[in-house]
């Protein structure tokens, strides 16, 4: 079994990387690969897309590498590979986001990306740090993955879902906060798996093991 993991020159791919690989080594989940090329995207088994910065640029970045996202489109919508979307990465499954300027997303689940409005001035923006995860649907990447249990956020606008079966879990900072999507073969998680100790790397096993 093939990951890639896409690189688009935006995100964290040496931490996710590292996580990753020892998560697919311990689990017996095959190969893990950083990868820029449309073709070696084509022969993964499943996807990875992170993202850090600002909406519009990751879009921007991505759609500049020629073929990569065609590549990505084509294992993940047409051949139904499991698909991870991670901070920016998660941002990009929807419809649009409202960062600086309306920007278009994949559309692979409906919403849209809007700046964090806390209801607390204690709360400040970016939402950066440890937050709970409220579990609100079953899901295979949260199998052993208690209630309440923190994951590492960094950002400053949140993913409102259109169907709220589609958002399995939220979090809170002066209001309620997407923390993960999820339908079909997609997953996407506004925190970091990768820096959020025991249960990031559960996660990711999770996802490197699940069979959707």
């Amino acid at each position: 079994m093939l990951t890639a993991i896409v690189d688009y020159d935006s995100g964290n791919l040496h931490s996710a990387h590292k996580a990753f690989e020892r998560m697919a080594r311990e689990g017996a989940h095959g190969d893990i690969i950083v990868t820029s090329e449309p073709d070696t995207v084509l022969k993964a088994d499943r996807v990875v897309l992170p993202g850090d910065g600002a909406f519009p640029a990751c879009r921007k970045s991505l759609f500049d590498h020629k073929g990569i996202f065609e590549a990505v489109e084509e294992v993940v919508i047409r051949r139904a590979r499991p698909f991870m979307g991670i901070c920016i990465g998660m941002q990009m499954l929807a419809t649009r986001g409202l960062e600086y300027e309306s920007t278009e997303g994949f559309d692979w689940i409906a919403g849209e990306v809007r700046k964090i409005t806390p209801s607390s001035p204690a709360c400040r923006v970016p939402h950066m740090g440890w937050n709970a995860l409220k579990i609100e649907h079953d899901h295979p990447v949260f199998e052993g993955i208690e209630q309440g249990k923190h994951c590492y956020f960094v950002h400053s606008y949140h993913f409102v879902v259109a169907a709220p079966s589609q958002r399995l879990a939220s979090t809170d900072h002066g209001g309620d906060i997407t923390a993960v999507v999820g339908r079909d073969n997609l997953v996407g998680v506004q925190f970091h798996p990768e820096k959020s100790q025991e249960t990031g790397l559960r996660m990711i096993a999770n996802f490197l093991g699940w069979k959707p």
